[in-house]
């Protein structure tokens, strides 16, 4: 089974999660599966740039990217966290490599449109194509790739990308069968229980009625994107879970929430 899983960027930064779900990733793979992995970075990546004195600025969840921003996310993104992950996967036993989108061209973007204007908002871009054979080469060998948030234009430049928006993309390209996303929360919370399964009909719901916000809804419009693509399983999961990754993507109920594109009757207690 061909699966991607995004890995949340603040679960780089707790030493625990990161050597427990690299366990589990190895140990996927060696039941045969075939796994992308995503990472995210944010957090890690705004205190580089405070530490830098470059403020930070978005426009509806999406960081405005000059090229010094940019520079700073190839930087963080593709080089420390991308390696840290990697050698982490490696370190469980399963040979990872961190490829950042201009190795073999793996990962090509196209500038953001915002307000009309394509790179309206810098360097901030949206995945158009995957090198699949690229990927598959690394697969038939028995390596994980490990890629960070960015694409290669036809400029020649980066562009940072979203995480949850790339690894969505990535799932629809790759023809994967299952999403997962780790976060550092146990899935879609309303209020302290959550949501084992929400529809894609329910999405809109869930943000007017404030339930969900910031990076959520970004994560939400992504398991959208990627069903309607496709996918045909895709899960939002707490990384923090003992061996949660490891139940989500051998199906069933599981841990964490289920995103669906129609709501199942049977579901009708969505929380517990």
């Amino acid at each position: 089974m061909r699966m991607v899983v995004k890995f949340a960027g603040a679960l780089l930064e707790d030493p625990a999660a990161l050597q427990s779900i690299s366990r589990q990733v190895a140990e996927l793979v060696r039941q045969g599966h075939e796994l992308l992995v995503v990472h995210g970075g944010g957090k890690a990546f705004t205190a580089t740039l405070a530490r830098m004195g470059i403020g930070s600025r978005f426009v509806s969840g999406l960081r405005v990217t000059d090229r010094e921003t940019r520079d700073v996310a190839v930087m963080v993104l593709g080089g420390i966290l991308n390696k840290r992950l990697a050698a982490a996967i490696s370190e469980a036993g399963q040979p990872a490599v961190g490829i950042c989108a201009s190795d073999a061209a793996c990962f090509l973007a196209e500038p953001m449109v915002h307000d009309e204007v394509a790179g309206g908002l810098g360097y901030v871009g949206y995945l158009t194509g995957v090198n699949l054979e690229f990927l598959e080469t690394l697969w038939r060998a028995g390596i994980v790739p490990v890629a960070s948030c960015l694409g290669l234009g036809a400029d020649g430049e980066l562009y940072n990308i979203n995480a949850d928006h790339m690894a969505a993309a990535c799932a629809e390209f790759i023809h994967a069968d299952r999403l997962i996303f780790l976060t550092d929360v146990a899935g879609v919370l309303d209020g302290d229980k959550v949501l084992k399964v929400v529809s894609t009909e329910m999405v809109e719901e869930l943000i007017r009625r404030h339930k969900v916000s910031g990076g959520m809804v970004l994560k939400l419009e992504a398991c959208k994107r990627a069903l309607a693509g496709g996918v045909r399983q895709v899960r939002i999961v707490g990384g923090n879970l003992p061996r949660g990754l490891l139940s989500a993507a051998n199906g069933g109920k599981g841990p964490g929430t289920r995103v669906t594109p129609m709501f199942p009757a049977a579901a009708s207690a969505a929380s517990g």
